[in-house]
């Protein structure tokens, strides 16, 4: 149980007792208690006292920053004025009540938040390193890198590591939301919060705690609860205008009618004042718009997509166009050799070139091509090499200047290319300022891809594509899975300019996500109203650059994700209609004095209870 539920379960208990025993001295005759006239108002004084004193230390919290005007002062407005009437029993059951409420909104709170943490359960809390012959128990975050550690089956991974002895299965549900387990062996790389399922693993550290991926997905989640969407702001931002407002109405309902009317008891309309600033307490419309947006965060995160905010949750709702990069995002990134097109030399050398060129890349062409020549890289016959991004890469191989890169490459350096005949993408090579062939690269489409770009054109979205590749592959691509407007030869500055000028031709209230392998596209997921990185599973650029992140390489979360936003958007309009709607009502019924404050706040609790209530389905995805 929190802190805060605590405290509050204490000041409720407190109140409790006090205010039965001046109920016992109210009633002595019954008791045969010998309570005088000052005991029992005392007692009332001190039951009142003990219930208000959460509500006054809030008042002088938001004093600092300049917020009186707000639900505990409006209470406290109300059930003091009530005291000042002689009304005690009614100021401090109100009191009581509201206290009640403040503590159904605590636990409820608290409640959220430990089921988003009972679902990101991934905080390891002991490793195993080898020291000398033995093992020693210590704190992940006295691991340091290039350490050896233990983990036996049912152990959490406590920081990001590779595997060096033995092979077992690993449970990853918690990060990505994927059930299947990973199998890993000698080599593979393993992150921290995942759990060894079956046999004892021993692995090389790559990462300390506060690097890896557990501790990055934390406080990103941490960040997430902190982060208020429009909805919440607008929420607050009304409560704030709101509040001051209805305290004015308040008084003038005490002051104006016996004032102007011939014949009105000022003493009853005092009361319908102070009954008009009790149904006016804005709580049950403030508390269930962050208990909603909690949900949607936490109910995305057991779906293995992360979103760092309510106001990237909120935002995905709204949004109208997907823009999607080929490589690595709509196709696998896992390429193929599919041909070899020599000029003038072997198919052999060709081959040699292109992946003694690209000994240095990540690109997944570059490590395709080191594939396929299945030889060892000598890198003491590389004496230089340069990359030229979104071109191709320079090197004296041997002693000799060797060019490998796309045709744009070529073309800048003056050099003559075949063309190129079949489907894939073509790597251009030339020895000097010879033209000695290109290799033909193929990639192949995800399998889920097709059916989430069907359902964006059935949700009457436009999907777009930017990339780097050549036009033919491109369009291939987008053809293939219904993609309309394809933006293709982009470098990756173009990306950016592209997104900007499609930015610029869509309305104010419209949203653009751009959807990206999270290692090259940082820029353009950055620049983007909402960055959805792919494959977030180990990777610092998407966990920085990007606004929601997919732990998987699996495009299809993106209609999970937009599914929960909706829903959660749906649940805060929802709840902020039906508060408004009540609130309306009740204070029309103070003013006409058809309610007594006991039955206002009362009725504002069962308010607060319904729209808690209505937000806790959000977390149940997919349940719903």
């Amino acid at each position: 149980m929190a802190k805060e539920v605590k405290i509050r379960f204490i000041e409720l208990a407190a109140g409790l007792a006090v205010y039965f025993g001046w109920l016992a001295g109210a009633h002595y005759d019954y008791w045969n208690l010998a309570v005088t006239e000052e005991m029992k108002l005392a007692l009332v004084l001190l039951a009142y006292a003990v219930l208000a004193a959460d509500a006054c230390w809030q008042i002088l919290k938001k004093l600092r920053h300049r917020q009186l005007f707000e639900e505990n002062f409006l209470m406290l407005l109300a059930t003091g004025g009530a005291l000042y009437a002689g009304r005690y029993a009614e100021a401090v059951a109100a009191m009581l009540i509201f206290h009640i409420g403040k503590l159904i909104e605590t636990m409820t709170l608290d409640h959220t938040k430990r089921s988003i943490a009972k679902f990101m359960d991934i905080r390891p809390s002991f490793a195993n390193r080898k020291r000398g012959l033995g093992e020693e128990t210590v704190s992940p975050e006295e691991l340091r890198t290039g350490q050896i550690i233990v983990i036996r089956p049912g152990e959490k991974i406590p920081v990001d590591a590779v595997v060096m002895r033995g092979s077992s299965n690993i449970d990853e549900k918690a990060l990505t939301g994927e059930f299947q387990p990973r199998s890993v062996s000698m080599g593979s790389r393993i992150y921290s919060g995942s759990i060894n399922m079956d046999s004892l693993i021993e692995a090389r550290v790559t990462r300390v705690y506060e690097e890896s991926t557990a501790a990055k997905i934390l406080n990103m989640v941490e960040s997430a609860m902190k982060n208020k969407g429009e909805s919440q702001s607008s929420a607050e931002w009304f409560t704030r205008l709101y509040s001051p407002v209805v305290t004015v109405l308040g008084l003038l309902v005490m002051f104006l009618p016996p004032m102007l009317l011939p014949g009105q008891d000022s003493e009853t309309w005092f009361y319908r004042g102070l009954i008009f600033l009790v149904a006016a307490c804005p709580c049950g419309l403030l508390v269930s718009v962050p208990i909603a947006f909690l949900g949607g965060i936490g109910a995305a995160s057991r779906q293995g997509v992360l979103i760092k905010g309510g106001s990237y949750l909120e935002a995905l709702s709204q949004t109208e166009t997907f823009i999607f990069d080929k490589t690595g995002t709509l196709t696998e990134g896992i390429f193929g050799l599919k041909e070899i097109c020599p000029r003038g030399i072997t198919a052999a050398q060709l081959l040699e070139i292109t992946a003694y060129a690209e000994a240095y890349s990540s690109h997944p062409i570059a490590l395709s091509l080191r594939d396929a020549y299945e030889k060892g890289i000598d890198t003491s016959r590389i004496g230089y090499i340069q990359e030229r991004p979104g071109l191709g890469i320079e090197a004296v191989i041997d002693g000799m200047r060797v060019y490998t890169g796309n045709h744009r490459f070529m073309e800048a350096l003056g050099i003559q290319i075949q063309k190129v005949k079949g489907s894939g993408t073509a790597v251009h090579a030339a020895v000097g300022r010879r033209y000695v062939g290109y290799v033909l690269i193929s990639d192949r489409v995800r399998g889920d891809v097709s059916d989430t770009i069907r359902w964006l054109r059935q949700q009457h979205m436009e999907v777009m594509m930017l990339t780097g590749d050549n036009e033919h592959v491109a369009n291939e691509v987008a053809h293939a899975l219904g993609i309309e407007y394809v933006y293709a030869n982009l470098l990756p500055q173009d990306k950016v300019t592209q997104l900007e000028e499609i930015m610029n031709d869509q309305m104010e209230t419209e949203k653009l996500a751009f959807v990206g392998d999270g290692i090259n596209d940082a820029p353009v997921l950055a620049r983007a109203d909402i960055g959805i990185a792919m494959g977030g599973l180990g990777s610092d650029a998407a966990l920085e650059a990007a606004d929601i992140i997919l732990m998987e390489d699996e495009p299809s979360r993106i209609i999970n994700a937009i599914r929960i936003s909706r829903g959660t958007v749906r649940t805060v309009r929802e709840n902020l209609y039906f508060a408004v709607f009540i609130k309306v009502i009740l204070l029309a019924l103070a003013f006409a004095g058809g309610i007594t404050m006991r039955e206002a706040i009362i009725a504002d609790m069962a308010v607060l209870v319904i729209n808690l209530l209505n937000s806790f389905w959000v977390l149940k995805y997919p349940e719903w």
